[in-house]
């Protein structure tokens, strides 16, 4: 798996600091190199995942942000994040990755089980000693 270049994070620093959409024009070169580079990062992390999973789609986020009915009107997401959906329709679960200078996470889901589901989730935990 292939790590993030800190200029990622530095992008997403400095616009944080600078969140409106004349900067946003300025530093559009910036942010589309930022773009490539996270997008390539996006897919590797969905390579490592299908070594034991199998994902049928990766879906990168806007960095639009969705203000008509926010107090906050700063336009642009300061975090950038994707989801992975799990192949086949018996597979519901899905992954989540959000990158943020000092708020990064993945996550991990599973909506709307049957209770089969659920006995067989239940053992897995059971059976995992850490």
């Amino acid at each position: 798996m292939s790590t993030i270049p800190k200029n990622a994070f530095k992008f997403l620093n400095a616009l944080k600091k600078n969140n409106h959409r004349d900067w946003m024009t300025e530093h559009k070169k910036e942010y589309l190199a930022n773009e490539k580079i996270l997008k390539a990062f996006y897919a590797s992390i969905e390579n490592s995942l299908n070594e034991t999973d199998e994902i049928s789609k990766l879906k990168v986020f806007r960095i639009n942000r969705d203000v008509r009915f926010s107090k906050d009107k700063t336009p642009y997401n300061v975090h950038r994040s994707a989801s992975f959906s799990r192949a086949g329709a018996h597979r519901r679960g899905g992954y989540y990755l959000r990158l943020e200078p000092g708020k990064s996470a993945m996550a991990g889901g599973f909506f709307g089980p049957e209770p089969a589901d659920l006995l067989r989730i239940r053992k897995e935990f059971e059976m995992d000693a850490s």
